[in-house]
């Protein structure tokens, strides 16, 4: 039994697909197929179950994950440590860059999980704009960041797509449409609408006007405002309504209430992509750390989103 094989295991049985797995870890398929018979012909035992359409855990194969996590995790402290003695025990550092709506949704639990796996990387974290992030990545200033994925990738930055935020319509309080528990674009299509600046916030933009084009309808814009707090704030005061994601709806703003937006059946329009992003071609352990951890609990953060 080899730590690669596990390594693969490990993939296959998250992921409960070989493919996706093999793209994971970056390797053929067939690869990692070989890789796992050869762990289940040393072991004596099948570890999945496979189907033409599905591939599951057997009993044995459920056991060996938790244990293989356990070594792999075990393993993983002992480089890590022997990394730091190396180095003379200065602690690593990651440089983190996050659009607003990822340091207040994604990054408070990624965090959090983080450091509980990897309490020696320090994480140095800055929020700021996708359009002001990306030029840092490629100066070398930042090491990770959470962004919008711009319409026009530049070739030299890796995107990964992570999750999409759900949006909800932030409303005064008193306004006559607050106490439903739903609104639709037809409710809200001539109310005076706060939206950012498509040259700031191409993304939050585009939903807004998107979503009613879509619908057939024409929004009536009152006021710009980059910021989501500045927005919600505006909204307290009166002067208008927004389309905003949904974790905005946490900022502590008296006067408001967010109402979601009800669309069409199976409709992905109002939502927004997050995506992260580092320099293509380029090796960051500290990096690969949080990456890990995101992957394994991405699933449990976009419940949330």
């Amino acid at each position: 039994m080899e730590l690669h094989q596990l390594r693969c295991f490990v993939a296959a049985a998250e992921e409960l697909h070989f493919g996706k797995a093999a793209q994971r870890l970056q390797m053929l398929p067939s690869a990692l197929g070989r890789q796992i018979k050869l762990l289940e012909e040393d072991l004596a035992t099948p570890l999945f179950a496979r189907t033409t359409r599905a591939v599951s855990l057997t009993e044995h194969g459920t056991t060996l994950l938790r244990d293989a996590r356990a070594i792999l995790a075990r393993v993983e402290a002992v480089e890590t440590g022997f990394r730091r003695r190396a180095r003379g025990t200065r602690a690593q550092r990651l440089r983190v860059g996050a659009i607003d709506s990822a340091a207040a949704g994604l990054l408070p639990q990624l965090l959090h999980d983080f450091r509980g796996a990897h309490p020696d990387i320090a994480v140095h974290l800055l929020e700021e704009k996708t359009i002001r992030l990306l030029p840092k990545i490629l100066s070398g200033a930042l090491d990770l960041a959470f962004v919008r994925p711009p319409e026009r990738t530049d070739p030299r930055l890796e995107f990964r797509a992570l999750l999409s935020e759900s949006a909800v319509v932030a409303l005064p309080q008193r306004h006559k449409l607050a106490s439903r528990a739903s609104v639709s674009l037809a409710d809200i299509a001539d109310q005076p609408l706060i939206v950012p600046d498509r040259r700031s916030r191409p993304h939050s933009h585009d939903l807004t006007m998107k979503l009613f084009a879509q619908a057939g309808l024409s929004p009536e814009v009152a006021q710009f405002a980059d910021e989501k707090q500045t927005i919600v704030h505006l909204v307290a005061a009166r002067l208008g309504i927004a389309i905003v994601p949904r974790w905005t709806s946490r900022l502590a703003v008296s006067g408001v209430r967010f109402v979601p937006l009800r669309l069409a059946r199976g409709s992905t329009a109002g939502r927004l992509p997050l995506a992260a992003s580092w320099l293509r071609g380029s090796r960051d352990p500290a990096r690969e750390a949080m990456l890990g951890v995101l992957d394994a609990r991405l699933a449990k953060y976009a419940r949330g989103a």
